[in-house]
């Protein structure tokens, strides 16, 4: 089983930035697509980007296309968000996720963070 922790949400001024980091631990992740999600108050809950472990190619949501990166540190076993140009309808809580490629069909998601706060004050 592996553990995730999220850490770097705050209170951020709309047009701020933000870092948010996803420490896992308990496993090896060569072989994993660790990704981000949120889920704002009344919606449900929706992918932001994910990240192979091994190779870093990235998928991105288009509603934060261009100002939210995906990146990771694998000596760290860290992966990382970068939030830029934070809007208010960016706040919700964003969760890390671990996950193994179904095959042709997706990613099953079998590991996740407790989440981190963000909110964009107007």
């Amino acid at each position: 089983q592996v553990q995730l922790v999220e850490s770097g949400g705050g209170l951020v001024q709309a047009g701020g930035s933000l870092r948010l980091s996803c420490a896992a631990s308990g496993g090896t992740f060569s072989s994993y697509v660790m990704g981000w999600f949120r889920q704002a108050p009344g919606k449900e809950r929706e992918f932001v980007s994910s990240i192979r472990w091994s190779g870093g190619i990235t998928t991105t949501a288009g509603s934060v296309k261009g100002r939210f990166t995906i990146s990771r540190d694998n000596a760290l076993n860290t992966m990382y968000l970068q939030m830029n140009s934070l809007k208010p309808e960016d706040t919700a809580v964003y969760f890390c996720a671990a996950g193994r490629f179904r095959g042709s069909s997706g990613v099953d998601w079998n590991d996740w963070g407790q989440g981190t706060q963000v909110t964009v004050s107007s």
